[in-house]
């Protein structure tokens, strides 16, 4: 056996050099390149092999390890699973900052790789600079903390062991079903370790990710369940374009008249104009989407994990719906009593659509469907109709940028009040052109995740909108993207604070406490310049004050060389209307009367629920 002497970091860069994935015929790397900020758990050992092939495998310098995580999974939502980032971080702190972006990934079913230092497997310096310690078990470190939010873990203690290890978590981030981020914790002491690998370890290898085809007698009966709907209804999620089958999906929808809506995940696998288009569904979907919802028969659910914003917490359907799963997860397909089609959704529609034959859903079903999202379309447009008030609700901004916005441009948002203001109001031109990280709802994301989008496709311009809460939390990669030349446009909505929370807190009958700025304990509440703060960072920046003045910044922003920053003052307490319940939890027991009274109505709503497992 012909073999190599490399020190084991020196081997996993190399392994890592030589893998490849397929994209529209070409071949691509499969790990395109690697977010990193060093430490003394990674800089001497990790960094040395990385600068010798920095060519082949660029390395790009984070601000902060959680926001570089996240950029890492931009890239990936950008180019659809298809290719996937590395994220590497020091010991401690360092590797801790990841964890919250491994539950993005994790909840979101996003591959990425992340790579920490860890301590000395011989200890004896122990312990260690930025080591915890625990007095019953000397294992333990904090990069056990990733377990709970990685689909692979792994800690390396012996420098053979990686040629075992890094097939399987690339197997997994590559699997429809398992995919999700795969942590790999290389103690320092191993890093150093030379070893003789084998040379076939480092051979060139193409990756293809499976598609699993449907089980017949599962098709079978889906086919059965369907055929036999009046008013049947498809929910697209995010497994339907991570698969590639929205072209299908979108004609399968229309040849059989079937209305089609889209969850948070899965907006974006149509055009907002498509003819079997009913809008968004759920807590921050339609009035038109949730009307089809509460009557539809039959519910083909391709792709998706029916988390609560999706199904009203189980009140968008009625409690004799039958639910058909598509999903390539098993664990998703069987989920409230549903057919459960375990397999791959392009091969999935595909066998589906021979198998239905002529079936078409009712003409006044798919009449209906029309109706409604034409009276959602008319609302839209009265929302977003400009007036003369001083300050501009959230519908009319995203009216604005929406208008503007080109047609392959990316929309990015995650948290706070824009995720159901673009879900309702923004109009999507071309598919795949959505990204509303609502999963894990991470305050944080949007800034890295642009960083991480332009990076992936640098002919299309990712717009990011935000709240000025989260501008406030993770900004440092406005500063990122400029170093480094991905072009992204940044609309920063300031609304004095934490809005939306203040939004249900006053609902279930809290005054404002702690959320907007000025129902803070503060000396005296002030808004923050983030025009001035953006032009520090090297971005250039304006400030409007009027839609007017908005939509030609807009334009501006579009024409610039670099990352542009927009701002402007928003309505806190003016949302874009919904029609869907959600439960929250609500004390039973209050001095208010305003609380007990709204803790009487959620249990109201949890007597329309659907009850399943």
């Amino acid at each position: 056996m012909n073999t190599v002497r490399l020190t084991m970091a020196q081997a996993l860069v190399r392994y890592l050099c030589n893998q490849f994935t397929e994209i529209d015929g070409k071949r691509e790397p499969l790990f395109p390149g690697v977010f990193a900020i060093f430490g003394h758990g990674n800089v001497t050992c990790l960094s040395e092999a990385l600068e010798a092939v920095q060519d082949v495998l660029p390395t790009w310098r984070g601000q902060n390890e959680q926001s570089m995580a996240l950029a890492a999974i931009g890239f990936a939502k950008a180019t659809r699973r298809r290719q996937i980032m590395v994220a590497t971080a020091s010991i401690g702190p360092g590797a801790l900052n990841m964890v919250t972006a491994a539950g993005v990934a994790h909840t979101n079913r996003l591959p990425v790789l992340l790579l920490a230092g860890d301590t000395f497997v011989n200890r004896r310096p122990d312990p260690v600079m930025q080591q915890v310690e625990h007095f019953g078990n000397p294992t333990v470190t904090v990069n056990d903390a990733f377990k709970a939010v990685t689909r692979y873990w792994d800690r390396i203690t012996h420098p053979e062991q990686i040629i075992s290890s890094l097939p399987q978590a690339v197997a997994v981030m590559l699997d429809p079903a398992d995919c999700g981020p795969a942590f790999i914790g290389l103690p320092q002491d191993v890093q150093e370790i030379a070893w003789d690998y084998p040379e076939s370890f480092f051979e060139p290898t193409v990756h293809r990710s499976p598609r699993q085809r449907p089980d017949r007698g599962s098709l079978e009966q889906a086919v059965k369940t369907l055929k036999r709907a009046k008013r049947p209804l498809i929910i697209s999620g995010g497994g339907a374009r991570y698969s590639g089958a929205q072209d299908q999906l979108a004609a399968f929808a229309e040849k059989h008249g079937i209305p089609l809506c889209e969850t948070i995940a899965g907006k974006g696998t149509v055009t907002h104009d498509h003819p079997a288009h009913v809008g968004p569904i759920g807590i921050v979907g339609s009035t038109s989407a949730n009307a089809m919802a509460a009557e539809a028969d039959v519910i083909l659910a391709v792709g998706t994990r029916l988390m609560d914003f999706t199904t009203g917490s189980w009140t968008a359907f009625s409690p004799d719906a039958k639910f058909v799963a598509i999903n390539a997860a098993r664990f998703d397909a069987h989920k409230h009593q549903a057919v459960a089609v375990v397999g791959d959704a392009l091969e999935c529609i595909n066998e589906l659509e021979e198998a239905v034959g002529d079936y078409k859903a009712s003409a006044e079903w798919t009449e209906k469907g029309r109706a409604e999202f034409a009276k959602w379309n008319s609302a839209l447009d009265g929302y977003q109709k400009p007036t003369n008030a001083a300050i501009p609700t959230y519908a009319q901004v995203v009216g604005i940028v929406n208008e503007k916005a080109g047609e392959r441009d990316l929309l990015i948002t995650a948290a706070g009040g824009l995720p159901g203001e673009v879900m309702k109001n923004w109009r999507v031109k071309a598919p795949n052109t959505f990204d509303c990280e609502f999963g894990f709802s991470c305050m944080g994301y949007e800034i890295a995740a642009g960083w991480g989008a332009a990076m992936a496709d640098p002919s299309r311009t990712p717009i990011v909108m935000i709240g000025d809460g989260t501008y406030m939390m993770m900004n440092s990669d406005v500063y990122s993207t400029v170093l480094s030349g991905h072009k992204m446009i940044l609309i920063v909505c300031d609304n004095g604070g934490y809005a939306v929370i203040n939004r249900l807190q006053n609902a279930k009958g809290t005054p404002g406490f702690n959320n907007l700025l000025k129902d803070c304990r503060v000396k005296e509440p002030f808004a923050v310049d983030f025009a001035k703060h953006a032009e520090a960072m090297g971005a250039l920046t304006r400030h409007v004050e009027s839609l007017a003045d908005l939509g030609a910044a807009v334009e501006w922003a579009k024409s610039t060389d670099r990352t542009t920053v927009l701002t402007i003052v928003s309505d806190a307490f003016t949302w874009t209307p919904g029609d869907a319940w959600w439960d929250v939890g609500v004390p039973q027991v209050s001095a208010r009367k305003e609380v007990n009274a709204a803790a009487e109505d959620q249990q109201k709503g949890r007597k329309r629920q659907r009850v399943g497992v």
